[in-house]
């Protein structure tokens, strides 16, 4: 049966957003039902200090590796984070950034945001917030952002080149794209795409690393770097057979907008 795009879209958001709906729920039950990190794995993903970050932060930190590290954020700079989740790599930013600084933090699931916003006023950041929206379609000024960061989110959306178009757009020029999530070598089939419970599990939404890379290239970056991490926060026997032939990783990907664009 033909499916529309449209269809797919609504699809893969549909999924996505209501298992991530539902760990935000389930914290309130202390229930772990992360894909890809969580709290007995946040210190071990961060290089900086986040003790000082409230529990339920921690707990919902559902990220694949460190994107605020390798930002090297300085004062009084503008960060935007695809898919705050619980927000802690906004909270982390938010107090690099400084208090002339400012922290956007965007996410499409209510009750993620309604927790990320819980967590900003635990941490008394006044230099953070969060809005509804959808990585696809930002609901930022262009120009706007020194830095982008994301964290095991891009391989969620269905439409990366959107996403990229769009990081690239609220980029000021010379602003850097700072994103850690999970690519493979080798692609899914249509088959394997088509299984909406891994696509929201961090699984079959990701990209080839080559693919990845030229569609932030395509985007107008320039500089794009990979770094590719374990994975170890993965658990391969959970794939079907066939899946477990490509091999699913954790990179960090960084870019930058060129000086003068005028897009």
């Amino acid at each position: 049966m033909f499916i529309s795009e449209k269809s797919r879209t609504l699809g893969i958001h549909a999924e996505v957003q209501a298992r991530y709906g539902r760990i935000a729920e389930e914290l309130k039950l202390d229930i772990s039902a992360s894909c890809c990190s969580g709290s007995t794995c946040s210190s071990q993903l961060y290089a900086t200090d986040i003790s000082w970050l409230p529990d339920t932060a921690t707990t919902l930190s559902l990220g694949s590796g460190d994107p605020i590290s390798a930002a090297q954020l300085q004062p009084g700079e503008t960060v935007v984070d695809l898919g705050a989740g619980g927000g802690i790599d906004c909270l982390l930013a938010g107090h690099l950034v400084g208090p002339d600084g400012h922290v956007i933090g965007i996410d499409m699931t209510p009750a993620m945001l309604a927790q990320a916003e819980e967590n900003r006023k635990k941490a008394g950041l006044t230099n953070v917030e969060f809005r509804q929206g959808y990585i696809e379609h930002l609901p930022i000024e262009s120009e706007s952002a020194d830095v982008v960061i994301s964290n095991c989110v891009i391989n969620l959306s269905p439409d990366k080149t959107a996403v990229f178009r769009e990081a690239f757009r609220v980029l000021k020029p010379g602003g850097r794209l700072v994103v850690s999530d999970i690519v493979t070598h080798g692609q899914f089939t249509p088959e394997q795409r088509a299984d909406m419970a891994a696509w929201a599990c961090c699984i079959s939404g990701a990209e080839d690393v080559q693919t990845y890379t030229a569609a932030i290239q395509a985007a107008g970056f320039t500089n794009v770097m990979v770094q590719a991490k374990d994975a170890t926060h993965l658990d391969d026997t959970k794939l079907p057979p066939s899946e477990q032939e490509i091999h699913v990783f954790s990179a960090l990907v960084t870019a930058v907008k060129p000086e003068g664009n005028n897009d």
